[in-house]
């Protein structure tokens, strides 16, 4: 299910433009929602005149945070939502995402750059996200991640 703070989510769809002085707020339980929502944050990224490999910085870090929200907080239980929240601006990208799972201990993410886990098929998400981000915070409970893409 995807939520919009816009006064009419289709507006929104067909009507891109800046979040310059507001936080919006998304949802996602599935794939087309993530697609959707990451849609409408680069949208509003473009309406800035951010670079493409902006763009895609942030669309490929919260492709990954969603997933992970998905696939490990709520264990694929599409009745549990994941929550976004983002604002953009022309210096930065802020976007939050948050799941409703036990969270985790981000410090303790093998390095995936580490001789014995070059070859896993899985764990290099984490560590795209934060070579690609300004910064990157999680909460307390590590069930929320906070990412930030200043413009280049």
């Amino acid at each position: 299910m995807l939520s919009h703070t816009f006064a009419s989510p289709q507006a929104a769809r067909n009507q891109p433009r800046s979040t310059t002085q507001e936080w919006y707020r998304e949802t996602a339980r599935c794939h087309r929602d993530m697609n959707q929502v990451i849609a409408t944050v680069t949208a509003a990224m473009a309406v800035e005149g951010y670079a493409k490999e902006d763009l895609f910085a942030v669309r490929l870090s919260l492709e990954e945070l969603i997933v992970n929200a998905m696939k490990h907080g709520h264990r694929g239980d599409r009745t549990k939502t994941v929550r976004i929240r983002y604002h953009v601006d022309a210096e930065r990208v802020l976007v939050q995402v948050k799941d409703q799972g036990p969270g985790f201990d981000p410090d303790k993410v093998p390095n995936p750059l580490a001789p014995k886990n070059l070859l896993r098929s899985s764990g290099r998400g984490l560590f795209l996200v934060r070579s690609f981000m300004s910064w990157v915070r999680f909460n307390a409970e590590g069930n929320c991640v906070t990412i930030c893409k200043n413009r280049s």
